[in-house]
C-alpha cells in the first residue's frame, strides 16, 4: 500500500514543485496531470468493478506492481508533457487495481484471524508512504532535482515491494473471488447516497493532496517549510485509520464519518489563509488526519451495507471517489492561474467537502447501532 498509494499516486505532490521550478510547468499543466492519474485510476476501479474475476491472477497484480513501480521511475527520463500524462495515467490504473486487491487480501486474511476490527490499519501505510516521498524527495532534490526525486522513489518503491515480499513469506498470490454479471440492485441502492458523499469528498480532498507543497512553496516566508508539510500530512495520516476507527466505536459511524468530514473542511479552509508555519502546519495535519479516515470508514460502511456483495460494493465506491479526484485538479489549476492563488480553489473544495458531511449526517441507511461493536 505504500508503493501502490503512498508513493505510486502521492509522490507527485512533494515532486511537483520542483518541477515548476526546474521546468517552469504552470499549475493548470499540473492539475492535467494529476487529472490523468486520477482518471486512470477511476478506469482501474471501474475495471474492478466490471470484471472483478480478473483479481484472481497472480500475473495481473504483479503486472499491476510493476506497472506501479516504472512509471514512477520513468517520469524521471522525460520531460515530455505527453509521455508524463501517459505514464501517470497507467500508473492511476495500475494503483487503483492494487488498492483494491489489497484491501480485499488483507481484510479476508484479518476476519480468518479474527482480528477485523484491525484491518483498517492497512490505510495507514498510505500516510507512511507519503511521509517517506515527503522526506527522501528532500534529499534527492540535492543530486539532481525533480528527475532525482521520480528516479530515486522507483527505486525506493522497488525496494519497498521487495521487503513486502519478503516478510509476507510464501502467500497465494491472488485473492478469491467469485464471478458476478451484474452490480446487485440492493448494493447500488444501499449505498447511493454514501458514494454520493464520497464522491463529494474525491472532488474536494484531491486539491489539497495535489497542490498542498505548492501552495506552501508560493507562500512568502514559508518555503523551507513547504517539504515538511507533507511529512507532516503522511505522519498525521498513518495512524489516522486505527484513530477514526476507535472513535467510531464511541460514537457510531455516522457520527465519526460526519465528524471526519466536517474537520478536513476546516482544515482546507485553514489552509487557504495560512500564512504561519503554525497554521500551515495545523492545516497539514488536520488534512492528513482526516482524509485515510473518511476513506477506511466509508469502505467499511459500504462492506457493511452490501453483504455477500462487499467486493462490487468496495469497487463502486472507489469509481466514484475516483470520478470525484478527475474533477478537482484541472480545475483548481485552471482557477489558480486565472486568480494568481489558491484561494478560490481551497474554498471551492472545502465547501464541497461540507456538502459530503451534511449527505452522511442525514444519511438514514446508517443503522442505528451503526459502529465497529457491531
Amino acid at each position: 500500500m505504500m508503493v501502490a498509494m503512498g508513493i505510486g499516486r502521492f509522490a507527485f505532490t512533494p515532486i511537483l514543485p520542483l518541477m515548476q521550478r526546474d521546468l517552469g510547468i504552470s499549475n493548470s499543466l499540473a492539475g492535467g496531470l494529476a487529472s490523468l492519474n486520477y482518471a486512470g485510476y477511476l478506469a482501474g476501479a471501474l475495471i474492478c468493478a466490471v470484471c472483478p474475476h480478473i483479481l484472481r491472477y497472480t500475473s495481473v497484480n504483479v503486472t499491476a506492481l510493476v506497472a506501479c513501480i516504472a512509471t514512477t521511475f520513468l517520469m524521471g527520463f522525460t520531460q515530455s508533457p505527453y509521455w508524463w500524462g501517459a505514464l501517470r495515467l497507467i500508473s492511476g490504473v495500475a494503483s487503483a487495481m492494487l488498492f483494491v486487491v489489497i484491501a480485499i487480501e488483507v481484510t479476508e486474511t484479518m476476519v480468518r484471524s479474527s482480528h477485523s476490527r484491525w484491518s483498517s490499519a492497512l490505510y495507514g501505510g498510505i500516510g507512511l508512504g507519503i511521509a517517506l516521498s515527503g522526506v527522501f524527495t528532500q534529499i534527492l532534490d540535492r543530486f539532481g532535482g525533480w528527475s532525482a526525486a521520480w528516479l530515486g522513489m522507483g527505486g525506493i518503491s522497488m525496494i519497498l515491494s521487495l521487503v513486502g515480499i519478503l516478510v509476507a513469506g510464501k502467500r497465494r498470490g491472488a485473492v478469491s473471488i467469485p464471478s458476478v454479471s451484474s452490480p446487485s440492485t440492493g448494493t447500488l441502492t444501499g449505498i447511493s447516497r454514501l458514494a454520493t458523499a464520497y464522491f463529494l469528498e474525491g472532488v474536494g480532498y484531491i486539491v489539497s493532496a495535489t497542490f498542498l507543497v505548492t501552495m506552501i512553496t508560493h507562500t512568502a516566508g514559508l518555503a523551507r517549510f513547504a517539504p515538511w508539510s507533507w511529512v507532516a500530512v503522511g505522519l498525521a495520516a498513518a495512524p489516522s485509520t486505527v484513530i477514526w476507527q476507535q472513535i467510531a466505536y464511541r460514537i457510531g459511524v455516522r457520527h465519526a464519518l460526519t465528524l471526519a468530514y466536517l474537520l478536513q473542511a476546516c482544515g482546507i479552509l485553514l489552509s487557504s489563509i495560512a500564512t504561519q508555519p503554525f497554521s500551515a502546519g495545523l492545516a497539514a495535519i488536520i488534512f492528513g488526519g482526516t482524509f485515510l479516515g473518511i476513506v477506511s470508514l466509508a469502505m467499511a460502511e459500504g462492506t457493511r451495507r452490501s453483504g455477500a456483495d462487499a467486493r462490487r460494493a468496495a469497487a463502486i465506491l472507489t469509481v466514484c471517489f475516483g470520478a470525484g479526484q478527475v474533477i478537482g485538479p484541472p480545475l483548481a489549476g485552471l482557477l489558480a492561474d486565472q486568480q494568481g492563488g489558491f484561494s478560490l480553489p481551497l474554498i471551492l473544495a472545502g465547501s464541497t467537502v461540507v456538502f459530503g458531511g451534511i449527505l452522511v449526517a442525514t444519511d438514514r441507511n446508517f443503522s442505528a447501532g451503526s459502529s465497529y461493536k457491531k
